[in-house]
């Protein structure tokens, strides 16, 4: 059974797709990316990126009564690998072990030309 996840809490799809979806014991949450949900505004520069990303993330998490340290799977892309160490650094201090499984890579360009995105797979149980 599926059911779609939405949070006011995290900014809404900008496409037909849902912020996430629990399908069982698991959750996928779709990529997220900078927008700060007050606002509807990108913010600014690799490190609040960073954060605001995983913020949104955390409050879709809450939405479904988890947190980071149910994550399993976490995909990061970044539009420069330069990046990665401040990315890193971040990432790291929102987690604890055992750490989830993880992907970073570089993409030539992310949706509203933003400097990270972030999707993850948490399990609920």
């Amino acid at each position: 059974m599926l059911k779609a996840i939405q949070t006011n809490q995290a900014p809404a799809a900008i496409g037909p797709y849902s912020q996430a979806i629990q399908a069982g014991d698991f959750v996928y949450v779709s990529g997220q990316i900078p927008i700060n949900p007050s606002t509807g505004e990108v913010v600014e520069g690799i490190e609040k990126q960073t954060k605001q990303v995983l913020e949104n993330i955390k409050a879709i998490l809450d939405e479904v009564g988890a947190d980071f340290s149910k994550a399993v799977k976490f995909t990061i892309y970044l539009n420069s690998m330069n990046d990665f160490a401040v990315v890193n650094e971040i990432y790291g201090s929102y987690l604890t072990e055992p750490y989830p499984a993880r992907a970073t890579v570089e993409v030539s360009r992310l949706p509203k030309d933003v400097l990270v995105e972030m999707d993850v797979v948490v399990y609920t149980k």
